[in-house]
């Protein structure tokens, strides 16, 4: 399976500048045998926020950081020793709130199909997950919950070669696939937790 990163490239993304916090993630596309992979990190399970789950490269913007993009890039570098160089950035997606109070702005970039090395302070574990995995119907659920501060909100879960992408993640992965892919969140509730 493959994606079409021109629409990445093309695309104009929604900022978010009310939030206190800023943050980046890199969304890291591997192409192997013809068919497009995403990489992802396992967070460490002694990290205070969202230990244990799965994300992409990124973190909070730092004074030092020259732009945003500059954050998501350094926190690849921290995190999977992917230097700046190596990452083709070719576009950004619509910013994302978290339930920390933080406005994550996602980019897309190609890097290497190479091994990666995970930052042990920060990252137990990473996982390189086929796009075609991804989108397989049987990997996909999600659920509506009530928030207290944003109210209706929906999570969505792709559970593919043993992990589970949720969360914040799994919100950026929905807008990266109805971006680049034909694939549509579904219509359908699997859960209805409110």
């Amino acid at each position: 399976m493959r994606m079409d990163l021109d629409r990445a490239a093309e695309y104009d993304p929604r900022e978010i500048p009310d939030e206190p916090y800023d943050a980046a993630v890199l969304i890291p596309v591997i192409e192997r045998d013809g068919e497009h992979y995403l990489l992802f990190t396992k967070r460490a399970d002694h990290l205070g926020e969202h230990p244990g789950q799965m994300s992409f490269p990124g973190g909070g913007r730092e004074p030092e950081d020259a732009s945003i993009r500059e954050t998501a890039l350094r926190e690849a570098n921290e995190e999977i020793a992917l230097e700046a160089d190596e990452a083709e950035v070719i576009g950004q997606l619509d910013d994302i709130r978290t339930i920390t109070e933080y406005a994550v702005t996602p980019f897309v970039a190609r890097v290497p199909d190479r091994s990666y090395v995970p930052d042990e302070r920060e990252v137990a574990e990473i996982a390189v997950l086929s796009l075609s995995g991804i989108l397989d119907p049987d990997n996909y659920e999600y659920e509506r919950r009530e928030h207290p501060h944003y109210g209706d909100v929906v999570i969505h879960y792709f559970r593919v070669d043993g992990y589970t992408v949720w969360g914040a993640t799994g919100r950026i992965v929905v807008d990266l696939l109805e971006l680049t892919t034909d694939w549509r969140a579904p219509e359908r509730i699997d859960r209805d937790l409110a």
